[in-house]
């Protein structure tokens, strides 16, 4: 046989042989006769059959792109994948532990280097060394420490029980401070008390304490009777209680303390599920109180008339809210560097108090500054969360009143420094000087920490990194080898 003819028969055996595996792969015929699906070549046939033979997966083809070739499958973008692995982590259950324990930590110790950096030269003005307020505010960060400790260990129903004794010890020491010769005024306030050598304590920032345990074991047994569906219920005895507070502090003439105290105490009614008419009714009689309050005093009306203002006036009225303008402006991006404040040498009054934050503007900047504010932002929303996340009623009003408390006092008194609000007196929560204003936060800080704890999903994951119990876990996963392995 010639060769051509030989090739064409090979070639035409081939396509026969070809054509019967095809046919032998082909699927089925439906009922209508016609194919389950398309033509399936030979190769992918054959590698399908060879793998279900083997029990292995068969390959599938790669798609090439977008160049004709064959759909991509879709990617998730970059921005996408993080903020899902952001929102992952943000919910785990020690998100809120953390930002607690952090934010407050944080805050204390930048507080404790701005008050260094800011009284230095109002102390060597006193014929004080320039660490003079600086050691009086390091020893209660330390005093406050213990008790933020102390306050996250405890148990909640502990928490309970301090209520009451605390209550009555702290009005017990502001009916005190109204006796003359036991009590002593500090810039025109009549709230101190003298305790020996240069400390001094304030009680009415332990009212601020006491108010909302007191509060919130009052509301939480009332809760638990079902009684907070009656106005009498929600607001006796929790208003005139907090009237009497409120008394006593404006005896001594300190509207800024007040305000923060009716604060706590309208977002105690909010989270008690106060009806809208009964929370206006409040609102309007502690508005025209606080109308009053401040018509009749020059000294308040002179600091309402200071909002906003760009000039010291005639008289020098508003001169520490224009210089502290002046401080934040001539901060700029990234201030003008630690202890290089130009204002803190006389021109600003209290710098290391109520108008910390401006010195914090000048030396730090606007990086600083905004720092501090996510600070304060992820304390309230760690302390909202945890509000919002419990269970236990006793838990949700405490956990609200000191947000309630620590953000609206850092509100008015950074609202107080930008000129947006009238000067109240009232110092920056964990920042500012003073050991009385301190000491309650931190307790306050600890006391957050304890709900953070008590939480179930929290208090699994404590519980999975303790070293015993990760040590006892170890031990069960590890199979014992024999002795003669090595």
């Amino acid at each position: 046989m010639p060769a051509d003819e030989s090739s064409a028969a090979r070639g035409t055996g081939r396509s026969q042989a070809t054509a019967a595996i095809s046919r032998a792969l082909a699927p089925p015929l439906l009922s209508s006769g016609r194919l389950a699906g398309p033509p399936v070549p030979v190769g992918l046939a054959l590698r399908g059959r060879l793998a279900a033979g083997t029990g292995r997966r068969p390959a599938v083809p790669r798609s090439r792109g977008h160049d004709g070739s064959g759909p991509r499958t879709p990617r998730r973008s970059g921005v996408r994948r993080m903020y899902e692995q952001a929102r992952r982590a943000w919910d785990r259950p020690l998100t809120a532990y953390y930002l607690i324990l952090g934010a407050g930590l944080l805050i204390t110790v930048l507080g404790l280097v701005m008050v260094y950096s800011a009284s230095m030269i109002k102390a060597l003005e006193l014929d004080k060394p320039g660490t003079y307020f600086f050691r009086k505010q390091f020893l209660a960060a330390v005093i406050g420490s213990a008790l933020l400790v102390i306050a996250s260990r405890m148990p909640v129903k502990l928490h309970r029980a301090l209520a009451y004794p605390l209550l009555m010890g702290t009005v017990f020491l502001m009916v005190l401070v109204q006796v003359p010769g036991i009590g002593m005024s500090v810039n025109g306030n009549q709230n101190w008390l003298y305790l020996g050598g240069p400390f001094q304590l304030q009680p009415s920032e332990f009212g601020k304490l006491a108010l909302i345990l007191w509060s919130a074991d009052l509301l939480a047994r009332k809760q638990d009777k079902r009684l907070l569906t009656q106005w009498k219920h929600m607001l006796v005895p929790l208003v005139p209680v907090a009237f009497i507070l409120l008394g006593l502090i404006m005896l001594g003439g300190d509207m800024g303390t007040a305000i923060i105290l009716t604060a706590i105490l309208f977002g105690l009614l909010w989270l008690a599920g106060a009806p809208t008419r009964l929370f206006a009714g409040v609102l309007s009689v502690a508005g025209v109180l606080a109308f009053l309050l401040i018509k009749t005093s020059p000294n308040r009306m002179s600091r309402l008339s200071c909002m906003g203002v760009s000039e010291p006036g005639p008289n020098g009225s508003c001169w520490q809210a224009v210089h502290g303008i002046y401080a934040l402006a001539s901060g700029g991006w990234f201030g003008s560097g630690l202890g290089a404040s130009v204002e803190k040498w006389g021109q600003l009054p209290e710098p290391h108090t109520d108008f910390i934050f401006a010195i914090t503007g000048e030396e730090l900047g606007l990086a600083g500054t905004l720092s501090v504010l996510a600070l304060f932002a992820a304390l309230g929303y760690a302390g909202i969360r945890v509000a919002g996340r419990t269970e236990d009623p006793f838990v949700r009003y405490a956990a609200g009143g000191v947000t309630t408390w620590i953000t609206v006092q850092a509100v008015i008194n950074i609202g107080a420094v930008l000129g947006l609000l009238p000067i109240a007196g009232v110092p920056l929560p964990l920042f500012s000087y003073g050991g009385s204003a301190l000491l309650p936060t931190m307790f306050a800080v600890g006391l957050l920490i304890a709900f953070a704890r008590e939480e179930p999903a929290a208090k699994a994951a404590l519980a999975m990194r303790r070293p015993g119990v990760r040590w006892k876990t170890m031990r069960r996963r590890v199979k014992k080898r024999p002795s003669g392995e090595r």
